[in-house]
């Protein structure tokens, strides 16, 4: 994708760029390493680095940023090598995607860091965005490496395998409050650590080997390991299906209650390849309008 780039004073700024709302990328439930300043902006940290995004009429300003670092990790990072208008107008030919993807119109999908992903989602189960935020960013203020201060903010990135491993499981239950996540926390990063489990096999795998190899790991379920090829492995097949992603499902396409992995087959049966991409926006209309509450 080619776009209009400029570089001045720490920024860069993508100008007249569709298809990127901050709001839509970052409260959608993909991620958790963001916050909201005063003027609307997110800041963010992600590979070590901090960057302010903020939308300015058409334009994407990132801030605390160059050019060697937007090529490196920005670009990839916010899928900027993807064309979302093909994305959309293809699953826009479901009327009923066609508004949801109105409604999310600047959502995209974040390229993440894949054992960061796979802790903060297994601190996602049963649990709430704000105390999942809070546990990842414990974590990383005790154990992560500084990454810089931006807006009066410390940052710190988050903490290799070892750390964690490393821990007793008492001390992760306490410290950063994830109650019976503790020990899936530690022995999945102790396996990670010890090369017991090895990330980059994910990389090659289809979606459905990638969900029976993740799934071996504590704590990571159906839901989870959808979420981490998705959001960490760029398979854009994988169909998290979480209360909400169940609830628009069931009222808008099956017209009746049913279970999890019927709902997760359903929608890679309707969605096919580009069925990450569907979850997302039908997550974002289902969570913000309350449909199917």
């Amino acid at each position: 994708m080619n776009y209009n780039i400029i570089e001045e004073n720490n920024k860069i700024i993508i100008k007249n760029i569709l298809d990127f709302d901050p709001k839509h990328i970052f409260e959608c439930g993909q991620c958790f390493r963001w916050y909201v300043e005063e003027d609307g902006s997110y800041t963010t940290i992600a590979y070590g680095k901090v960057l302010n995004v903020k939308k300015v009429d058409n334009d994407i300003i990132l801030s605390n940023t160059n050019m060697d670092d937007f090529n490196n990790i920005w670009y990839n990072y916010f899928d900027l090598g993807k064309d979302y208008w093909d994305i959309k107008k293809e699953l826009s030919k479901d009327p009923i995607l066609e508004e949801a993807i109105k409604f999310g119109n600047g959502m995209r999908l974040l390229n993440q860091e894949p054992y960061e992903t796979i802790i903060s989602f297994i601190i996602s189960a049963n649990n709430q965005i704000p105390r999942i935020k809070k546990a990842v960013e414990l974590i990383s203020t005790d154990l992560g490496e500084y990454a810089g201060s931006y807006n009066g903010k410390d940052f710190y990135s988050f903490p290799k395998p070892e750390k964690l491993a490393n821990l007793e499981v008492g001390y992760i239950k306490e410290k950063y409050r994830v109650g019976f996540r503790a020990d899936r926390i530690k022995e999945t990063s102790r396996r990670i650590y010890e090369k017991e489990f090895d990330l980059d096999c994910l990389y090659n795998l289809s979606r459905d080997d990638g969900k029976n190899i993740l799934t071996t790991l504590p704590g990571v379920g159906p839901k989870v390991s959808d979420c981490i090829l998705l959001f960490a492995f760029d398979k854009e097949e994988a169909f998290p299906v979480d209360v909400w992603v169940k609830r628009v499902m069931e009222y808008f396409y099956l017209k009746e209650e049913t279970n999890v992995k019927h709902i997760g087959t359903h929608g890679a049966r309707i969605f096919g390849r580009l069925a990450g991409y569907a979850q997302q926006y039908l997550f974002y209309y289902a969570r913000e309008l309350g449909i199917g509450k």
